[in-house]
């Protein structure tokens, strides 16, 4: 449930965005709607109906004029979409990925403060796992196998040793990791064969990296917020441009994905799920900008060619070009469908 509260805000906020800035340019409006689909509920309030919609897929506002070739009262006309300036056209529609984009940063800037950093150094092993017979909260893990590297390198390192046959809980890997450790200035080296964790579907040696304080300051915070924000970005438009390649599709996950990490994060804590909300609105922003209609940056698109030509374009050639764009979009939703039900039916969403 609160997973499901905590996505329909990102959505509401996104469709907030469009909103007010549309009420702020003059521009009418005629719907805001939660979801798709025939309405569960909707309330009038002045000259906008505002409402929840039966099909839990995003949402909406509805601007009167968003037709160019559409005939209009003469009373609602000069309030229309596209008998608004470009640049009044472009701030509204730009306003949806910015606000899903400024709510990423609010949330990632908040859970800076209190936040921890993992250290190189074991904080404690896992009774039942290899570590427990070797490791001791303290050591720092200089390298496996010869190689260096952050948390995540030695963690793939690690997982390379593998099980013999199929894996199961508890197997240990054929071949032995060679850990190189600095145990209070003394340098060891420690044969550890990992042992196969279900959960995480891989070989681990079984410790938790110890954490240290970040305790920024308010400049640091930002600066950490939009570190973050930015390898989400390279990365996510990454994995679009190279949407072919079966890797990069493996990354991709939609709405029911969305929601399950969500749901699994909040079984752990709540600023775990609230940081995966974050990526999640800052995804919505990155994604919506893509010059594709229906996304909003091929509404963007269109405004700036009409700007160049001098003259606006008409809606046909819009409505055909358009269908690259609602490819695009259908492809994201049948891969990111198909890898949830994927893990859904394998083995579920590992969050951690």
């Amino acid at each position: 449930m609160l997973a499901f509260a905590g996505i329909s805000a990102l959505v509401v906020l996104h469709e907030l965005g469009h909103f007010t800035a549309a009420k702020a340019t003059g521009m009418r409006v005629e719907k805001f709607s939660l979801f798709f689909g025939p309405w569960l509920f909707k309330v009038r309030r002045g000259e906008t109906e505002y409402g929840i919609a039966s099909i839990p897929l995003g949402g909406y506002v509805k601007i009167t004029g968003m037709n160019p070739d559409e005939e209009l009262p003469p009373d609602v006309a000069p309030r229309a979409y596209y008998h608004q300036p470009v640049w009044k056209r472009i701030v509204v529609i730009a306003a949806g990925p910015a606000m899903s984009v400024l709510v990423a940063f609010l949330l990632l800037f908040a859970l800076a403060f209190g936040s921890a950093k993992l250290t190189k150094e074991v904080g404690a092993v896992t009774k039942g796992y290899p570590a427990a017979s070797v490791l001791r909260p303290g050591d720092r893990i200089v390298s496996v196998d010869g190689k260096e590297g952050d948390q995540a390198t030695i963690a793939a390192q690690i997982s390379k040793h593998k099980c013999a046959g199929k894996p199961r809980a508890g197997c240990r890997a054929r071949t032995p990791a060679v850990l190189r450790i600095d145990r209070g200035g003394r340098l060891l080296t420690l044969n550890v064969r990992p042992q196969y964790d279900p959960q995480l579907k891989r070989t681990i040696v079984g410790f938790r990296y110890a954490t240290k304080p970040l305790n920024p300051s308010i400049p640091g915070a930002a600066s950490t917020a939009g570190n973050l924000m930015w390898i989400v970005t390279k990365g996510t438009v990454h994995a679009i441009v190279r949407i072919f390649q079966p890797e990069q599709r493996k990354q991709i996950s939609g709405v029911v994905g969305s929601y399950e990490i969500t749901r699994e994060a909040f079984k752990f804590d709540v600023r775990r799920a609230l940081a995966f909300l974050a990526l999640i609105s800052l995804s919505l922003g990155i994604i919506n900008l893509f010059p594709f209609l229906p996304l909003d940056g091929g509404h963007i698109f269109w405004s700036l060619v009409e700007k160049l030509r001098g003259r606006r374009v008409s809606f046909r050639v819009m409505e055909q070009a358009s269908v690259l764009g609602f490819m695009l979009v259908i492809f994201l939703f049948a891969i990111g469908l198909s890898n949830d039900i994927g893990r859904l039916t394998g083995g579920g969403f590992n969050s951690r």
